[in-house]
């Protein structure tokens, strides 16, 4: 995931790789049972940060997602003074790409945002790379805001591990946030924004759909953008 390389040269990598492929999303779906374990909070708003590869396309299913008010790209694991697309893009900063969903937990709970992460938004089972993107940038994780979160989410992925869900052993990594970054502002609603873009169509919109077609009542068409006041210049 490049978008500061020119849009030609992304495209003359991206079209051979789609004319090869199957047309599908690069990350499969699947249907997935929910948490055994969630919590009821009765709090009036809650966060959660996701990673899961390229921030584009998970802030883009969140903002799909009924009862999220925000979902904002940005950099989670490592220091604020790394936390910029340049530095991250290196590998070696420590964050991952991710994503700051804003929810009411009255009509969104935070296992089902952690159902709709692991069926839709990328695939659990990719070690340091989602797609067509590598790195440790684009690892699979999840950084808790509370210890709740945490025990909520090492449930689910055992859970799953013991349903035997995915082919091979989910390598998501579970840990408590310690900061969350807003990206660039460029990257923000960059799949509404782009919805031509190839890597857009290729990687990204078909996860939008499987949004729909698996969770049709969680499923909002109208995306919650990002509020100007989160975006840095």
């Amino acid at each position: 995931m490049q978008p500061l390389r020119p849009f030609l040269s992304l495209l003359a990598l991206t079209l051979p790789l789609m004319a090869a492929a199957p047309s599908s999303a690069a990350e499969d779906p699947v249907a997935l049972p929910p948490p055994l374990l969630d919590e009821h909070n009765t709090a009036e708003s809650e966060k959660a940060v996701f990673s899961g590869g390229c921030f584009w396309g998970v802030q883009g299913v969140f903002q799909h997602v009924k009862g999220v008010r925000q979902a904002v790209s940005g950099y989670a694991g490592g220091t604020e003074a790394t936390a910029s697309y340049e530095q991250v893009s290196l590998g070696n900063t420590g964050h991952a790409e991710s994503v700051e969903v804003t929810f009411d937990p009255a009509k969104v709970t935070y296992g089902k945002l952690l159902q709709i992460f692991f069926s839709v938004a990328h695939d659990p089972t990719q070690l340091n790379h989602q797609g067509p993107d590598s790195g440790t940038q684009y690892r699979s994780a999840l950084f808790a805001e509370t210890p709740e979160q945490e025990k909520i989410a090492r449930a689910y992925i055992a859970q799953l591990g013991a349903a035997k869900a995915f082919p091979k052993p989910i390598v998501t990594d579970v840990k408590p946030l310690k900061g969350f970054y807003a990206a660039e502002s460029e990257h923000q609603d960059f799949l509404t924004r782009n919805p031509t873009y190839p890597y857009i169509v290729y990687n990204d919109l078909p996860k939008i759909e499987a949004l729909k077609s698996l969770f049709p009542t969680d499923f909002k068409a109208k995306p919650a953008l990002v509020s100007q006041a989160r975006l840095k210049s």
